[in-house]
């Protein structure tokens, strides 16, 4: 009963998809099936609609044009969506990805890895006006994203200067959880702000987050609250699909199918985009 065989042959690391992509070819080559190639970072967005049980959101189907946020350790991209198969990115990431500055923080402050649920958990406990770290906004109107001017931030104030006369050993708990509130505060804010702008530049009937970074509680407290300001609906993934998972490739791949965007045996591979 299989319709076609889709793989996420990008963006990535290049040596995962390129095993993927193979196994891939092999099995629509043996079976006679189609080929889809799927955009990973676009599944994300798709993976507000898989549901956990057979009860579907009232909200669905996604009211299209929307503005889609997607949030990871390797991406910090914005996109105009008209449907799921066809997305234009508008705004991207110019060095750190947001999920990468959460990691980095994590390590700075000697919490271990991965560093999104570990400052989302510790960040409760603090106070997020604690500590002024700067945000970083780039040109005027952009839609662009900085988290690397954050991440230094954060380095200098628990480290010292350079980065190098201390580390996280002398500060207590509390002092963590500030530092942590703080930081989550900041990259939120710089998140919302670029999703506000957007949708102000674009038509919008919705604003739509995937991504492992949107599993966070602040930032998914943050998209709510602006789409109350802006009159929107705001789509979220379930926690369980927040992250990479197979059911976002296969769900994007449906509607792919059917506007007949298949690929043949040479699809390649592609590590960004």
């Amino acid at each position: 009963e299989l319709a076609a065989v889709a793989v996420a042959n990008s963006p990535g690391l290049i040596g995962c998809m390129l095993v993927g992509t193979a196994a891939a070819k092999g099995y629509a080559f043996a079976w006679q099936k189609p080929l889809i190639g799927v955009n990973h970072v676009q599944a994300h967005l798709y993976s507000v609609v898989l549901q956990d049980n057979v009860t579907a959101s009232p909200l669905l189907p996604l009211p299209f044009p929307a503005i889609g946020l997607v949030m990871s350790g390797g991406h910090s991209s914005l996109y105009h969506a008209r449907d799921f198969d066809d997305l234009t990115r508008i705004g991207q990431t110019q060095d750190d990805a947001v999920g990468e500055a959460f990691d980095k923080v994590a390590a700075i402050l000697q919490l271990g890895y991965p560093g999104g649920p570990l400052i989302d958990e510790l960040a409760r406990e603090g106070d997020p006006l604690a500590v002024r770290f700067p945000a970083g906004h780039l040109e005027k109107d952009s839609l662009n994203f900085s988290f690397s001017g954050l991440k230094t931030a954060v380095l200098y104030h628990v480290n010292g200067k350079k980065g190098r006369e201390r580390d996280a050993t002398s500060l207590s708990r509390q002092q963590k959880a500030d530092i942590a509130a703080s930081f989550q505060k900041t990259a939120t804010a710089m998140l919302i702000e670029k999703l506000r702008r957007a949708a102000a530049r674009y038509e919008t009937r919705a604003l739509v987050i995937g991504g492992g970074v949107s599993a966070n509680s602040a930032i998914r407290a943050a998209v709510l609250k602006l789409g109350e300001e802006l009159g929107l609906p705001v789509f979220i993934p379930p926690m369980r699909y927040c992250t990479d998972n197979a059911a976002m490739i296969a769900g994007l791949a449906h509607p792919l199918l059917v506007a007949g965007k298949t690929a043949t045996l040479a699809l390649d591979t592609i590590a960004t985009v």
